[in-house]
């Protein structure tokens, strides 16, 4: 593939797919970074505001909350005014954004600026998948999909580690200016290379729907605080996403179109990807509590054997594409479904009989199934997407899989700590963590064959 160049409004255009891919591999990063690279920072950020523990979890919840409520929305929008311009606004707000939580005098500046900052990850998440079809041709998708994920993973592993050499050398300022100038660079390579925005062809310009949007919004947000606040928010949500689907069933031009589920394949791959979310999630809240208090290892420890998922994630990442691509994507979302439901067994098992070196063997069986599954699914749902819901969709996936692990973090979570009959976690007895960790992941495996069992139902429908 050579690169061409264009001539665009008195600017030159690089039209070569690699760079293309290479922006939307930078944006996918950086969104992935400003999830994880906060956390380490709570510390530190309670000490420097004078602030509780729980005033300071607000920096990460205002970022999660505005991806998870926005981001279809930020789909749509794209759709309707053109993805690579609504991206290369969403680069620049989260770019403003984090100079302004490098610079925040207070501790709810610095949420604020998050927030916005979540509204510009929202539309990079949401449009940098959507794009993957206007650069890459049909038979690539899978292992640009692979790559798009291989980057997610690389962010999520690099955001810890990153922000605690930053925060020790230079204070926690830097965790967040630093993602300015690499802001900046993903601006300006995804200026110069991605294809301009082709202006629709229809009679009538399809409208934004505001009410639509701000219900969904609402019926997000309630449903989020609920898992991770308090269970009664759970009321609101229901009663928002009634009103949505109504408002839905209204409008001429909705935000989202309900005849879209009747697609067992569409249908099947969002369910799927919630249920999987869900159970990788696991791995994040169960993990760190049977590692600390039923295998007794240091913090240190525990990081390096934490990190051992996100590090299998970015090497599978790009294999797992090249075999969609190769092999097809029912047979290899399968492949991946079936090799995670052995890792979870393998997680409710193997670690009561050979401690670390089991729970680390599990994990070696979990990580690449599940990048399998995304690589497939991803590319099921966005290989034939017409090319004016592209936005809308990629906004789906994304909403599916941050609702899974919403839920993943609140319910595995419970069922670890139902099961383990402790009062206190704290004070657990090894003997009690270890029978809550395989009470999980016996869930877990099976919701991963319960999302097996769907897959292989939408198949049958399909045909």
């Amino acid at each position: 593939m050579r690169s061409t160049a264009t001539a665009h409004a008195g600017r030159e255009i690089i039209s070569s797919p690699r760079w293309a891919l290479a922006s939307l591999s930078l944006v996918v990063l950086l969104a992935s970074l400003g999830t994880s690279i906060a956390n380490v920072g709570l510390p530190s950020l309670a000490q420097a505001f004078d602030a509780s523990f729980q005033d300071v979890q607000w920096v990460v919840l205002a970022y999660l909350l505005a991806i998870t409520t926005l981001i279809v929305s930020a789909g749509r929008l794209g759709d309707i005014i053109g993805r690579r311009r609504l991206l290369l606004t969403g680069i620049i707000l989260f770019t403003a954004a984090s100079l302004l939580c490098g610079l925040a005098p207070t501790l709810w500046l610095l949420i604020a600026a998050r927030a916005v900052q979540g509204l510009g990850a929202a539309i990079m998440m949401a449009l940098g998948m959507a794009l993957v079809g206007a650069t890459v041709s049909k038979e690539r998708t899978g292992s640009a999909m692979g790559l798009l994920g291989t980057m997610s993973a690389i962010g999520t592993a690099l955001g810890p580690s990153a922000g605690g050499l930053l925060i020790s050398g230079l204070g926690w300022r830097a965790i967040f200016l630093v993602m300015v100038p690499l802001g900046l660079a993903a601006l300006v390579l995804a200026g110069r290379s991605l294809p301009s925005d082709r202006q629709g062809s229809g009679p009538v310009k399809a409208s934004f729907d505001v009410i639509g949007t701000a219900l969904l919004v609402l019926t997000l947000t309630a449903y989020a605080l609920a898992m991770t606040l308090n269970m009664t928010f759970l009321i609101a949500a229901v009663l928002a996403g009634g009103l949505f689907v109504m408002a839905q069933m209204k409008v001429a031009s909705p935000l989202i179109r309900l005849s879209a589920f009747r697609d067992p394949a569409l249908s099947a791959s969002l369910v799927m990807n919630l249920l999987v979310a869900t159970v990788m999630m696991a791995t994040l809240v169960v993990g760190p509590f049977y590692l600390s208090r039923g295998l007794n290892l240091d913090n240190a420890s525990i990081g390096l054997i934490m990190s051992v998922g996100p590090i299998l994630s970015a090497l599978s990442g790009v294999p797992a594409g090249r075999l969609v691509d190769r092999l097809g994507t029912n047979t290899v979302g399968l492949l991946g479904l079936v090799e995670m439901a052995i890792g979870c067994l393998a997680l409710s098992l193997l670690p009561a009989l050979y401690g670390v070196i089991g729970y680390v063997a599990a994990l070696i069986i979990l990580t690449p199934g599940y990048q399998l599954f995304q690589a497939a699914n991803n590319t099921t749902v966005m290989q034939d997407v017409p090319a004016d819901r592209r936005g809308v969709i990629s906004g789906l996936l994304n909403l599916s899989r941050n609702l899974g692990l919403i839920t993943g973090a609140a319910a595995m979570g419970a069922v670890f700590a139902f099961a383990s009959a402790a009062p206190d976690m704290a004070t657990a007895s090894p003997e009690q963590v270890a029978f809550g960790l395989r009470a999980a992941f016996m869930l877990a495996a099976a919701l991963i064959a319960g999302a097996i069992t769907i897959g292989a139902v939408a198949s049958r429908r399909s045909t």
